[in-house]
């Protein structure tokens, strides 16, 4: 078991909402770093109890299982993509903050996961696209002035891109604040967005 060093020992006694987030991101934070270096089936609940440092209890009352833990940490990154503050909702900023996360290190690894497992674990890849991908689509979709399933999917798919294909193979970095900018404002003039 590594040692992470950044949290402290448990109180005793029911924990506090801010306690409970945070003792759930540390269990997905941990269960994303054992599922990306290892890989979805070689990974055991136990070697995410260990890793996470907390019992099994734990994590089936936070989660369940091994796929509930696996779709939780790609929520959890739509989530947080869409909870950033943008200006009046703008599609713009949503555009940027979905390049921003859909090219991370975190998520390119639950990418290239899904892609690897989805063979073996086709229900889960289907999920996996609900709650990532077609999350996004209604977001911008959401947010265009005259909604269109179908532009908004058009979106989606240029804030990828090229750039993103290169990511899964490892090929790029993951983009500057700049150039996430630059890549959002590129696809949404090829669409006429902006």
């Amino acid at each position: 078991m590594t040692d992470r060093g950044g949290s402290a020992p448990r109180k005793r006694g029911r924990p506090t909402a801010a306690e409970r987030a945070r003792r759930r991101d540390d269990i997905l934070d941990a269960a994303v770093r054992l599922l990306v270096e290892g890989g979805y089936n070689q990974v055991t609940l136990d070697d995410i109890v260990a890793e996470a440092r907390v019992t099994k209890r734990t994590i089936y009352g936070y989660f369940g299982d091994r796929t509930e833990i696996f779709l939780a940490a790609v929520e959890r990154l739509r989530r947080r993509t869409l909870e950033q503050p943008t200006t009046e909702g703008s599609l713009e900023e949503l555009a940027i903050n979905i390049v921003v996360t859909a090219h991370s290190d975190q998520s390119v690894g639950l990418h290239r996961l899904m892609i690897i497992e989805s063979h073996s674990f086709p229900e889960l890849a289907q999920r996996f696209y609900r709650e990532g991908p077609m999350g996004y689509i209604q977001a911008i979709e959401a947010r265009m002035p005259r909604p269109d399933r179908e532009r908004a999917t058009s979106l989606f798919t240029l804030l990828l891109g090229e750039a993103h294909r290169q990511r899964l193979l490892g090929l790029k970095r993951a983009p500057s604040r700049d150039e996430a900018v630059a890549h959002a404002r590129r696809a949404m003039d090829h669409l006429g967005l902006r």
